[in-house]
């Protein structure tokens, strides 16, 4: 009976985790997306930012829904902390228009 409890135990944490590790390995994050961060910077690697005036007109080249989809991903503490610049620069142009 033992036996039967601790097989049953261990194939429902195996599941847990494999869950688990599916959802955090996926983009969730608009952020995370390098379709839709490759505009802002100038190397494949995602490293150096285009200039002021090349990043806004990436900026509001996007759609409204991105454009507010990115300053929610920024606004988190975990997400935006691994973003600064990217972030920095959108929250200054948030709101033109």
């Amino acid at each position: 009976m033992n036996f039967k409890m601790l097989t049953m135990g261990a194939m429902a944490l195996a599941m847990m985790t494999g869950s688990a590790l599916a959802a955090a390995g996926g983009n969730t994050s608009a952020l995370d997306n390098p379709e839709k961060m490759a505009p802002f910077y100038t190397d494949s690697g995602m490293k150096t930012m285009r200039s002021d005036k090349e990043f806004k007109a990436a900026w509001m080249a996007m759609k409204e829904e991105d454009r507010a989809s990115m300053l929610k991903d920024c606004g988190d503490n975990v997400i935006g902390k691994s973003h600064d610049n990217f972030c920095a620069k959108t929250k200054q142009l948030g709101g033109a228009n």
